[in-house]
């Protein structure tokens, strides 16, 4: 890592001069002693945290980053690697993933910030680069910035904010046992740390506000924008929302936020989760509502806002029209797990339909805001939290702007959501692949490669799942049979 050439970074002009100047004040931190090692992080496909930890000192230069097995990169949920790395032949990304050789992580200095909860550990979000220097074009990061430049080329910037909702639980038994030690693991054993149902009660928020408490203080530790906390309705539920930012911003926060909660409670027996739906008696599905407004960048003006007595602009309702008309086929960037899909059914506050509504919570896009209100903005409940929010947020671009383009009219506004004659969801993760398979937009916004990889990655895990005998099939047929 020391030597007087210019590092990884500098050789291939990958930083600004902003994040140059940033770099050596965290490497002369590091020399002072102000912490001992570094976290290099990046989230991959689907919006995990994996990296390696260097150590912090005088020989800390973070333009060269480290290096990490492009294997990463192939991995489904269960961390099996589905694609054939080991054959010659193999065409993912030119053949650049045969053989599971090296990329490298380059970390971007603005996102730097010390952890309040392991101390003499920073931790640094990266981007990553084949070894020659050029992006992998796998980075869910890079795809998220090269939609926001979409926006920049218009004067514009998409402003998003955070409503995320998660369980966290008493743990009582980690299941460390070597027979546990499956592949994917075993789940620990759990019990509730509130019983639920009294929504937003002053007695069930006492009940947890030493863990609402704990949580805060290190999150507001790592510098997140946290607004508000509050007991959800189901048992053991938290929502915690935060400012709005930029959507790299918000995406970035969102990564570090989920790995800060399962980190500071995993150090005070507790496990917190953002599986949408535990499959725990009595507990309920979770939701993660991303609200979005487009700002004209030179006069910061919202450019959703309505005039004349109109709820939103012209712009705003075609770029709703867009995110309804693309809903099943972003479905894959916002619900991307099997077990997201149970979460949409009808009257549950979750949506089941592509429909928007006015300050309607039934409905998929939910407007929030008056006619000329400056703060006016959407909100796409559609999103479950465990999604990568660098593709989600992407998604989110890629059919509004589709939809401002080709002035895709909404329709009305749904006064029942529920009943509204509107295209279904997808019920499953089989038919979000599908229909993401089967769109144009996304093959040529994100790429075609890009998009069957992420497909690929997901029949894996469908595959997977259809191989498995559950609960509910022995309760079926094991008797009747």
């Amino acid at each position: 890592m020391v030597g007087t050439a210019a590092s990884f970074a500098e050789h291939h002009g990958l930083w600004s001069d902003d994040q140059a100047r940033l770099a050596r004040e965290i490497e002369g931190r590091a020399a002072s002693g102000e912490f001992d090692v570094l976290r290099l992080s990046f989230a991959d496909q689907h919006g995990l945290l994996r990296g390696k930890t260097l150590i912090a000192g005088d020989g800390l230069r973070l333009g060269n980053g480290c290096t990490l097995t492009t294997t990463l990169l192939l991995k489904d949920t269960s961390h099996r690697t589905i694609y054939p790395v080991w054959q010659a032949g193999d065409q993912l990304a030119g053949g650049r993933m045969t053989g599971g050789g090296d990329f490298v992580l380059i970390p971007d200095p603005s996102t730097f910030r010390l952890l309040p909860w392991a101390d003499g550990n920073g931790w640094v979000l990266c981007d990553i680069y084949y070894t020659d220097g050029t992006p992998v074009p796998f980075s869910t990061r890079q795809i998220l910035r090269k939609q926001m430049a979409r926006l920049e080329d218009r004067g514009q910037r998409l402003v998003t904010g955070l409503e995320v909702e998660f369980h966290v639980f008493h743990q009582l038994e980690p299941a460390l046992a070597p027979q546990d030690a499956t592949h994917p693991g075993a789940v620990p054993e759990v019990e509730l740390v509130a019983q639920g149902y009294q929504y937003l009660t002053e007695t069930r928020y006492d009940e947890v506000e030493e863990i609402m408490d704990l949580l805060r203080q290190n999150i507001e530790g790592i510098g997140l924008p946290l607004r508000s906390m509050e007991v959800e309705f189901g048992p053991s539920q938290f929502e915690f929302t935060f400012h709005a930012g930029d959507a790299l911003e918000s995406a970035d926060n969102m990564v570090l936020f989920r790995s800060a909660v399962k980190q500071v409670c995993q150090r005070h027996g507790l496990h917190a989760t953002f599986m949408c739906r535990p499959h725990l008696p009595n507990v309920f599905s979770s939701g993660w509502h991303l609200h979005q407004s487009v700002q004209d960048v030179k006069s910061g003006t919202n450019i959703f806002v309505g005039q004349d007595g109109d709820l939103l602009s012209a712009d705003a309702r075609h770029y709703v029209g867009g995110l309804l008309k693309h809903a099943r086929a972003a479905s894959l960037f916002t619900t991307p797990t099997i077990n997201g899909y149970k979460r949409y059914r009808p009257r549950t506050l979750a949506p089941d339909r592509a429909v928007w509504g006015r300050d309607n919570r039934g409905s998929m896009v939910r407007v929030c805001g008056q006619p000329g209100d400056a703060a006016t903005r959407i909100e796409n409940r559609i999103g479950e939290p465990a999604a990568n929010p660098y593709l989600y947020a992407a998604s989110q671009i890629i059919c509004g702007l589709d939809g401002i383009d080709n002035t895709v009219d909404p329709g009305p506004p749904a006064d029942d959501p529920y009943d509204a004659e509107a295209e279904a969801l997808p019920a499953s993760l089989m038919e979000a692949v599908s229909a993401l398979r089967g769109s144009d937009l996304f093959a040529a916004e994100m790429g075609a490669e890009f998009v069957d990889y992420m497909c690929t990655l997901k029949e894996a895990e469908i595959s997977r799942f259809l191989t498995e005998t559950t609960d509910w099939e022995m309760r079926e047929y094991f008797q009747i049979y």
